[in-house]
């Protein structure tokens, strides 16, 4: 790559984060929250803002404490510790679970989403359906034709904080836009640990070479593991043109995600081309 500012042509692939990015995670997360929220004293005035960073701040911290918890069960203990928290600033009894406790309880507390698919478990059901909410996320309305159009030229990898289970849900709607009609198990990843490569099915109209999620890499952004092994696979995949670090652009909406977490691989002028952008920028992002 040349020492001067390098132009998006200068990349053969592009990693994307998507919740954020491609897809409108905070309307989601939000219109989740809603119901809940209303119930108590000390948020039923909160502003959406106010709600979201309630949310991002149990959020992160199970993130970091909890690696190997799949995504959808992460939400749902999320929703729990929400709610006892807001219980307590409300004057209510409740339990008083926190971001702290100890990882058999939160694994206990989890029940069948964890460990054995037969056991019970103690979760409430609106927790539980606040875990499977992300199949209801909104895609930003010019995602899916700017990937579709950006496919042609770059190999394009996911690197999201999402299981896999949740995130076919969303491949799909990035994958088929507006289209209802389509084939759901066209989008369903692999039942092995091999790569999920969703082109390799004839069905699917993935944009996407490769699908990497925070259950493949076993951690959550902003820890760099999921961004090493990002790395190592596309310099190692031939279907990946084998492609150098160099070459590779991280495209994402979130500072403290993926911006600043990706720097180490950013050196000298490519630190320019960490993008901290979302779907209101595609306009100039297809000026290829």
């Amino acid at each position: 790559m040349s020492k001067g500012t390098a132009k998006l042509t200068d990349f053969k692939v592009l990693v994307f984060d998507v919740y954020g990015t491609l897809a409108d995670w905070e309307t989601g997360i939000y219109l989740g929250l809603e119901p809940m929220l209303s119930r108590y004293t000390e948020s039923s005035s909160w502003s959406r803002k106010q709600a979201l960073e309630a949310y991002t701040a149990v959020e992160s911290d199970l993130q970091a404490k909890y690696p190997h918890l799949l995504y959808s069960d992460l939400l749902s203990k999320v929703h729990q510790v929400m709610e006892e928290r807001l219980k307590a600033a409300s004057g209510l009894p409740g339990e008083t679970f926190t971001a702290e406790s100890d990882s058999s309880s939160l694994a206990d507390n989890l029940g069948a989403s964890t460990s054995d698919q037969s056991a019970p478990t103690l979760l409430d059901d609106e927790h539980v359906q606040f875990g499977q909410s992300i199949k209801d996320w909104p895609i930003f309305p010019d995602s899916s034709a700017a990937l579709h159009t950006l496919s042609k030229y770059y190999k394009l990898v996911v690197l999201s904080n999402v299981d896999r289970r949740s995130f076919a849900h969303t491949l799909a709607k990035l994958s088929e836009g507006p289209s209802t009609e389509f084939a759901p198990e066209a989008y369903l990843p692999p039942d092995s640990k091999d790569l999920w490569y969703p082109q390799h099915n004839s069905k699917s109209k993935s944009p996407f070479t490769l699908v990497l999620t925070a259950q493949d890499v076993q951690s959550y952004k902003p820890a760099l593991r999921g961004f090493e092994i990002a790395l190592d696979i596309i310099h190692q995949e031939s279907a990946l043109l084998n492609t150098p670090k160099h070459q590779v652009l991280w495209v994402a909406q979130s500072l403290f995600h993926d911006i600043e977490p990706a720097q180490p691989w950013a050196s000298g002028q490519a630190y320019g081309h960490l993008i901290h952008g979302n779907s209101r920028l595609w306009g100039k992002w297809l000026k290829l």
